[in-house]
């Protein structure tokens, strides 16, 4: 989901930054910081699972798990998002710093807005609670997938192929964050059901 440097048009790279900055500033403000460790665990999770990418025209598919992290930390999933695209911009030039904020933008909204639109099945038991936590995981991606075409798609209208290649190549993707994102939900349920009651609204 990383979009490379060079891609993207200067107007959908300064709101992207923007965009980026408010979502960040908003989760550090509504970040509980007795839970600093989950959300760089978290953070650190993310930054494993899209080491391994596969290149997709100018963009890539790899694991992402905002899912995950939206699930458990609500808005605090944007500064641990951005964390993680960051140190793999320096260290390892998947993306870029120049598209840092778009590529945030990319997976930390979907993060926030399955972390409100699952919370009450999230906060619920059993099937409900796993049924949740696996729409919140394959929501997530999908959301991130359409958001990265979008950014694509008003860059350069010649991105509307490969935008569309991008969103399809990501239904297994999909899938898999989501029986991932509910195996790891119903593991915390048992041992740390504190974790899943977070409170997107601050």
């Amino acid at each position: 989901m990383h979009i490379s440097e060079g891609v993207l048009s200067a107007p959908v790279l300064g709101v992207g930054a923007a965009l980026a900055a408010v979502g960040t500033f908003v989760g550090l403000r509504r970040l509980d910081y007795d839970r600093l460790m989950t959300v760089a665990i978290l953070s650190a999770a993310f930054f494993v699972a899209s080491l391994i990418h596969i290149p997709i025209g100018p963009s890539s598919v790899h694991l992402i798990m905002n899912g995950l992290l939206g699930a458990v930390l609500g808005w605090a999933a944007f500064p641990a998002i951005l964390t993680g695209l960051l140190l793999q911009a320096v260290l390892f030039q998947y993306g870029g710093l120049a598209v840092l904020g778009v590529n945030t933008c990319d997976m930390a909204y979907p993060a926030v807005a399955c972390s409100y639109l699952f919370r009450p099945l999230l906060r619920s038991d059993g099937k409900r609670r796993a049924v949740g936590a696996f729409l919140c995981g394959f929501c997530s991606v999908l959301f991130s997938a359409l958001l990265t075409a979008v950014a694509l798609e008003f860059s350069d209208e010649g991105f509307f192929a490969a935008a569309r290649i991008l969103v399809a190549v990501h239904l297994p993707i999909m899938a898999a964050e989501g029986l991932i994102t509910a195996m790891v939900v119903a593991y915390l349920a048992k041992i740390r059901p504190e974790l899943l009651r977070n409170d997107v609204a601050g």
